[in-house]
């Protein structure tokens, strides 16, 4: 996990994605990684989403590649056969977490409370998903979980890059994920070009 945590506090943002076909999935990475954001969560929303984790492993083995909208024991197989290195969750589900560990893949679980921090300690995590972000209370809600807890965070829903820098200048975020430079309609429409004004963008206002 140490290795995973010092990966996204030097990348800073994680694209997260939503891809529908995974023929494109290998010039997507391609323009992540060119553009000075090489890494990606590849959501579980859409059916080729395993395969365009698989895509992405095959044609760059040193990507940071994180699966993301795991919800299910089946879905972390998938994930993991596709060549992963980490599963991301959008709330804390017990059981999918206590699967993760006995395939040791970690998992970045979701939590926007004290409660949810408290049990997913628990469980032995350190590094959480803060998610929803903005509508759980943003840079303030984060900024009162690290004053009690030592836990690092990556938050993710409704950042962007008017509040990122917001967020990364809190100590305990790792990194951020977002959507905004990966829109599906790009992506759809292979405007490759037009994403990678994006995510250079991105990249200079982290940099």
């Amino acid at each position: 996990m140490k290795d995973l945590n010092k990966q996204l506090a030097e990348i800073k943002v994680v694209p997260v994605i939503a891809i529908k076909d995974a023929g494109k999935a290998v010039k997507l990475a391609q323009v992540l990684i060119e553009n000075g954001l090489p890494c990606a969560e590849v959501t579980f929303r859409t059916e080729d989403a395993a395969l365009a984790i698989k895509n992405m492993r095959e044609a760059f083995p040193d990507m940071l590649i994180g699966a993301g909208t795991v919800l299910t024991s089946a879905q972390v197989d998938e994930a993991i056969e596709a060549g992963v290195d980490f599963i991301v969750s959008p709330g804390f589900n017990p059981t999918t977490v206590k699967y993760c560990q006995q395939r040791n893949v970690t998992i970045v679980p979701g939590v926007n409370n004290p409660s949810l921090v408290e049990q997913a300690m628990e469980m032995g995590l350190r590094t959480l998903k803060f998610f929803p972000a903005e509508p759980s209370g943003g840079v303030a809600m984060l900024k009162a979980l690290s004053a009690v807890y030592p836990v690092s965070f990556m938050p993710t829903g409704g950042v962007s890059p008017s509040n990122v820098k917001d967020y990364l200048s809190v100590p305990s975020v790792l990194a951020c994920g977002g959507t905004w430079m990966v829109p599906g309609d790009l992506i759809d429409n292979q405007q490759w070009d037009e994403l990678g004004q994006l995510v250079r963008k991105v990249a200079g206002i982290i940099s």
